[in-house]
């Protein structure tokens, strides 16, 4: 097992020194998974509603190896991770089955290499490639999974990688130098499919969940030098949820899901308020839309499949009593409205349901009452990406490379699919009239105006 500091840099015959404003000043940044507003973006003439291959794509650019992380956009950097395999590794499988006998965790083939790709938002050029670490994994991962499937995070000044198969966390500077790197250890949970819960940034600080048969923890390091500041014990076993920082009206808080309870915590790390209720396998990542905190979690085989809608100030133990289904701070509640891998979407005052199975559902987001009920995208198709919105339209990526376009309202219109003809597991950014969406092996840019910047 070998770390390795290597960095192969590809020049961009069309960048030069001056030509964008400094960072902070830059509107239109996509700094983390499902960006600022929880994949609800607002409406731009220059967004596209129509695509395919070759239609409206400004550019197309290759990514070898395997990794399900999304892309995440500042300024002309767009950056995505992945893994590569020094062997033949199993493909991954699209659908929908059960992951008994057939699919359940597997051992890697061979060595791989953790690399960060830094691509040129504006020509697709890959401006630099670096590789963090060069081993072969130590644990399994599930056959739909991969060994690259946390989503980094950016500040403008630095992007923060974290590779969970590996227990490595990295800061990178925007031209692809090492800040600094950190070891946090590395561990199985309890199915041994891999992991997948990003990284969350907020202040100078990096907040990093691992639930796990070991050791589970909630890791908050300083964002300048990597340190701990503080790590706190989880009583879980395994989770594939991101923590989400809370910025309301009262205070700011880290909410994170897991399989035995939804837990709060200060930006210490105390604990403010939980809830129990999840189901077996906790996938989606908690958002917040006025003035609400969604937490969500489904398991098909799960009971029960909860959404909860959370208001600001919480403390203590706010699980339901017998026969209770709200109380001072749970808004509303749905038992059986839980996605499996997808985080829902508010958009327009609506709050949009994808199941992993192609049903999508639109209900009240203040209220939870139905606006309507499982309607059938397409039969047969899976879904693993989390839904996004922009210009009137609710758009679902299924796990074969199709997007469907549904009109966003009271009723369910399904307007168009447009087919890129790959897997497709990863949530795209959405920036600056342009959609990045990653499939296997490539990573598009696609926008009206195919022609411009």
């Amino acid at each position: 097992m070998r770390a390795t500091w290597l960095a192969v840099f590809v020049p961009v015959a069309a960048l030069a020194a001056g030509l964008a404003p400094p960072a902070a000043a830059q509107p239109g940044q996509w700094p983390g998974f499902r960006g600022p507003s929880a994949g609800a973006v607002a409406d731009d003439p220059r967004l596209p509603e129509t695509w395919s291959e070759t239609e409206n794509v400004v550019w197309v650019a290759d990514v070898p190896g395997l990794g399900w992380s999304s892309p995440v956009v500042w300024d002309d950097h767009v950056f995505v991770t992945t893994a590569v395999s020094a062997g033949e590794e199993p493909p991954p499988q699209p659908g929908l089955y059960d992951p008994g006998a057939d699919f359940g965790a597997i051992p890697a083939a061979a060595e791989h290499r953790w690399l960060v790709y830094d691509v040129s938002f504006s020509t697709g050029e890959v401006r630099w490639v670096r590789e963090l670490y060069s081993a072969a994994p130590a644990i399994e991962r599930h056959i739909k999974n991969s060994f690259a499937s946390e989503t980094p995070v950016t500040d403008g000044e630095r992007l923060y990688v974290y590779f969970g198969t590996i227990g490595l966390v990295a800061a990178l500077d925007l031209e692809g130098g090492v800040v600094w790197t950190r070891g946090i250890g590395v561990f199985n949970g309890w199915q041994r499919f891999g992991t997948a819960a990003s990284p969350a940034l907020h202040d100078g600080r990096l907040y990093i969940v691992n639930d796990n048969t070991t050791g589970s923890f909630l890791l908050a390091l300083d964002a300048r030098t990597g340190g701990e500041i503080w790590r706190v014990e989880r009583d879980e076993n395994e989770n594939w949820s991101s923590p989400f920082v809370w910025e309301n009206d009262l205070r700011t808080e880290i909410v994170t899901a897991g399989r035995r309870r939804v837990r709060s915590y200060d930006l210490d790390g105390r604990e403010l308020w939980e809830i129990g209720g999840m189901t077996v396998n906790v996938v989606p990542t908690p958002f917040a839309r006025d003035g609400l905190v969604y937490i969500s979690s489904g398991y098909p085989g799960g009971m029960p499949r909860p959404v909860y809608a959370v208001r600001a100030g919480a403390s203590g133990d706010i699980s339901f009593a017998p026969g209770e289904s709200g109380n001072d701070y749970v808004v509303w509640y749905q038992p059986m409205l839980g996605t499996y891998n997808t985080s829902a979407l508010v958009y327009q005052g609506a709050y949009y349901t994808l199941l992993d199975r192609g049903f999508l559902l639109s209900h009240d987001a203040r209220t939870g009452r139905e606006i309507y009920g499982r309607t059938r995208v397409r039969p047969g198709s899976g879904f693993t990406a989390s839904p996004w919105a922009y210009n009137g339209r609710v758009f679902l990526l299924g796990e074969d490379g199709d997007t469907f376009v549904v009109r966003a309202g009271p009723e369910f219109e399904l307007l168009r699919t447009n087919s890129l003809n790959e897997m497709a597991l990863a949530t795209p950014a959405v920036v600056r009239g342009s959609l990045i969406l990653r499939t296997q092996s490539k990573l598009y840019r696609i926008s009206n105006e195919t022609g411009g910047r």
